[in-house]
């Protein structure tokens, strides 16, 4: 599966972005996450996995998240935050984000409603299961 949107131009003559000289790649700063970050990104992405088995069947697309930078909600849909996530994994910084285009909040819910979701789930198997034991 691949993380990057696919350039639609690619190998295309009539690209153009052709007319332009290349951007030389920028080099990574070096940055790296601490342990402890890496423990964090690695517990989202388990966590994502669980949202999304529970959430999806109930028509929910994504998460949405209170961007720090410019203070409006991100709609992200499940593989596109799971990209981002696995990015900031991998190089230790985060992919230049856009705003989904017309995105409806009806599907998306924030992170925290899908952790009281899957804490709700999770308690009532729990409960069930003590139940069925007597």
């Amino acid at each position: 599966m691949q993380d990057e949107p696919i350039d639609p131009f690619a190998s295309d003559p009539g690209d153009p972005a052709s007319a332009f000289e290349p951007v030389p790649e920028e080099e990574p700063e070096g940055e790296t996450l601490t342990t402890e970050e890496r423990q964090d990104v690695l517990e989202d992405l388990a966590d994502l996995e669980i949202y999304q088995t529970l959430l999806t069947p109930l028509g929910v697309r994504g998460l949405v998240i209170e961007c720090e930078d410019c203070h409006q909600p991100h709609y992200f849909d499940w593989d596109l935050l799971r990209g981002n996530l696995r990015q900031l994994l991998n190089s230790g910084r985060a992919r230049v984000h856009e705003p989904a285009f017309d995105p409806d909040p009806d599907h998306y819910v924030t992170w925290d409603y899908a952790r009281g979701y899957a804490d709700g789930v999770h308690d009532a198997l729990t409960e069930s299961a003590d139940e069925t034991e007597f």
